[in-house]
């Protein structure tokens, strides 16, 4: 019989799955992913497994998916079926906050499950729809183990001084304090980087995970010493729709100037603002590469100074660079933007292979650069699947 692992990832209007077949080894090998977007409006419904014959697409009726509750329901139709000449062994669960509490994956009891609900002020936007998965598949499967992954907790290891906002210390109390995020995709590549490069596994490393959502963390010994995301994933770099760093007296101004409430101000500083907000145009890269819009050119002007900006940053608390990493759907994917930020970044002695990078190859740098640059798909699901397989018994084959 098989075994299974199911990862899922709930967004604000979607929920993505992974799925993978545990061997007897303890090894896992992806057997399927896919997703229910939409939720809420028109929702759509695609798999896609390594057997192309299971694979499926279908529009689905509103009333199907109105909320992330009925959004699992309908997706754990489609997947008890495939189930059931197997055995899930547990759901492993990427969960934005952990707060202070949680530094390292916990398997979930109502217990966990109230403790992450009360860090929900903590982030509004993303960790209800990550616990309306839990809960429901609680209520349904109560034996069945589930895992919370944090994307706070790699960041745990940073210095008290590089976590404290100065504030009054009755507000860090209440658990202001920079936290960081993308903190799974991270760990992943700090597992994957030592293996193309061993020296690497004791160097001072900058990641910079590059997509909708954007940030750098800077690692020595493959753990977290600094980041550009801190309280909320709002912070730091310009993201598709997010402003990024921002003076707080700009939200003073917009307060007093235009009489917004602090719903519009989310709005404004999640929805509107960063690539979209700055081109008019579109939040996605793609698009404005393509486009000689000079709105669209500005955008990415800024994207790219920010970068390098807060590359800066970080060499600083580093003392020093001996690699870049380039991740996540525009790192990986944009060799445009790649040169760009490396360009940004020759003062540091940085200097890369123009053919390696076109093709987007492994290792990017030139033989004489003095900084090496590479490129490496992240994993967060395969992340949070290993991290969930730590934590339950492995059954007798």
């Amino acid at each position: 019989m098989k075994k299974y692992l199911l990862v899922i990832n709930a967004g604000s209007s979607s929920i993505k799955f992974a799925i993978y077949q545990v061997d007897p080894s303890g090894a896992l090998i992806e057997d399927a992913t896919g997703q229910i977007e939409g939720i809420g409006c028109l929702p759509n419904f695609t798999v896609n497994c390594v057997d192309a014959n299971a694979s499926t697409k279908q529009t689905l009726a509103k009333e199907t998916a109105p909320d992330h509750g009925s959004a699992i329901g309908f997706v754990c139709q489609w997947l008890w079926a495939y189930f059931a000449h197997g055995e899930l062994l547990a759901v492993g669960h990427r969960v934005v906050h952990g707060g202070a509490q949680y530094a390292v994956p916990v398997l979930v009891d109502a217990g966990v499950l109230a403790d992450l609900e009360a860090l929900t002020p903590l982030a509004p936007l993303h960790q209800p729809h990550n616990l309306a998965t839990i809960r429901s598949l609680l209520a349904s499967n109560p034996a069945l183990p589930q895992v919370a992954c944090f994307d706070t907790a790699f960041h745990s290891t940073q210095a008290p001084v590089a976590q404290r906002l100065a504030l009054p210390r009755r507000y860090t109390d209440e658990g202001l304090r920079a936290y960081g995020f993308h903190g799974l995709s991270y760990e992943y590549i700090a597992s994957v980087l030592p293996t193309h490069e061993p020296t690497l596994a004791h160097a001072r490393v900058i990641v910079a995970h590059l997509g909708s959502g954007a940030s750098l963390c800077a690692l020595r010994d493959g753990r977290s010493v600094a980041t550009t995301m801190s309280f909320s994933p709002l912070d730091g770099l310009v993201m598709g729709t997010r402003c990024g760093s921002l003076d707080p007296s700009v939200l003073l101004y917009l307060m007093d100037r235009h009489g917004m409430d602090a719903r519009a101000l989310e709005d404004l500083l999640y929805h509107q603002s960063g690539l979209l907000g700055v081109s008019g145009i579109a939040s996605d890269m793609r698009t404005l590469l393509a486009s000689t819009h000079p709105d669209a050119l500005e955008a990415i002007e800024l994207f790219v100074y920010r970068i390098g900006r807060e590359i800066g940053s970080l060499v600083a608390a580093l003392g020093g660079l001996d690699a870049l990493v380039f991740t996540g759907g525009i790192g990986e994917h944009s060799p445009e933007i790649r040169a760009q930020v490396c360009l940004q970044a020759a003062w540091l002695g940085l200097a890369i292979d123009e053919a390696s990078n076109a093709e987007g190859a492994i290792q990017i740098s030139s033989v004489d650069s003095k900084v090496s640059a590479w490129v490496l798909p992240t994993n967060e699901n395969l992340m949070i699947a290993r991290q969930t397989l730590a934590l339950i018994p492995l059954p007798a084959q």
